[in-house]
């Protein structure tokens, strides 16, 4: 924290500065090879991972509901062909002739899956703030860092079912709008879809870089960079969709197409959340907003219990 110069209060005329010192700090990270690390975990990940929110969601809002949502976002990011084969991806995940031994592991690596890339997520963003790895191997913090990422999947089912909600509000809304107002109802429900989508992915970012990185960072720089990347992230997927949409770079790659489409997509968005995150950690040595690792608070917390146990004698 000693080499950052503080600021009192948060001007907009230091945006500037910011998004250049982040960008410094973005590159000394080397994204690049942070961000096909997580791709990768995420090709393996991907039908554990939907056949979790599927479920978890589809419990409440309907599996078919669910999964034509779901169905429909990837047609839009990546294509129709490209959405197709995650679809056979999932439906043979979901088969369920099998027996109860083979479906007890098959549950079981479905979750190991589902949970690695966003074990290598934490593991990425522990690397952007700067937080040294022991490099000794315990289970238990395995088993711990599994359950957090599994939470995580809890969360991003929690969200998209609060999404679906009130997409079905705002589409029963835009209907009496478009009666009364008729001029005007493409341009709210536009808002309003945006509006949506960027409070869903803020909390989502905002959760991420709270409790997945091994360091306590305050709410308020927390809420300021997660919305920050929000919007650049919700640029960079219109951007995406225009560009796998024009240039098609899939096609080249014949059968392994959709792998390398979602390679890319991963990749490209991970780019952008780790210069959010950079941006967060930036925006806290800035304006003194400290955050502490794991290890600085569970010292201060033994040296707390020592004064108390002197004090006493």
């Amino acid at each position: 924290m000693a080499e950052a110069h503080i600021e009192k209060n948060f001007k907009i005329k230091h945006l500037p500065s910011l998004f250049a010192k982040a960008f410094k700090a973005w590159n000394d990270d080397d994204p690049w090879r942070l961000s096909a690390v997580v791709a990768y975990y995420a090709v393996l990940s991907l039908p554990g991972l939907i056949v979790i929110l599927i479920n978890v969601v589809g419990s409440i809002w309907g599996t078919d509901i669910v999964q034509g949502h779901l169905t429909k976002e990837i047609t839009v990011v990546l294509g129709e062909e490209a959405a197709e084969t995650i679809k056979v991806m999932i439906s043979e995940t979901l088969n369920t002739e099998k027996n109860i031994i083979t479906t007890l592991i098959g549950i079981a690596s479905i979750i190991f899956g589902a949970t690695g890339v966003f074990y290598q997520l934490q593991i990425s963003l522990n690397k952007i703030w700067k937080i040294e790895d022991s490099g000794k191997f315990s289970f238990k913090r395995l088993l711990t860092d599994r359950a957090r990422s599994f939470a995580f999947i809890l969360v991003i089912g929690f969200l998209l079912l609060i999404s679906f909600i009130v997409t079905a509000v705002l589409g029963a809304l835009n209907g009496y709008i478009k009666q009364v107002f008729p001029d005007i109802v493409l341009y709210v429900a536009y808002l309003l879809d945006l509006v949506l989508s960027l409070s869903v992915v803020t909390t989502l970012f905002a959760l991420m870089f709270k409790y997945m990185p091994d360091t306590k960072i305050r709410w308020k720089t927390v809420w300021i960079g997660a919305f920050v990347t929000a919007v650049l992230f919700t640029l960079g997927k219109y951007l995406l969709g225009l560009y796998f949409g024009t240039a098609n770079p899939g096609s080249t790659y014949g059968a392994a197409g959709t792998i390398v489409l979602i390679l890319l997509w991963v990749s490209y968005s991970c780019l952008i959340f780790f210069y959010g995150a950079a941006f967060t950690r930036v925006f806290s040595l800035q304006y003194g907003h400290d955050s502490h690792t794991l290890s600085e608070i569970l010292t201060d917390i033994h040296n707390e219990k020592g004064r108390s146990n002197n004090q006493e004698v």
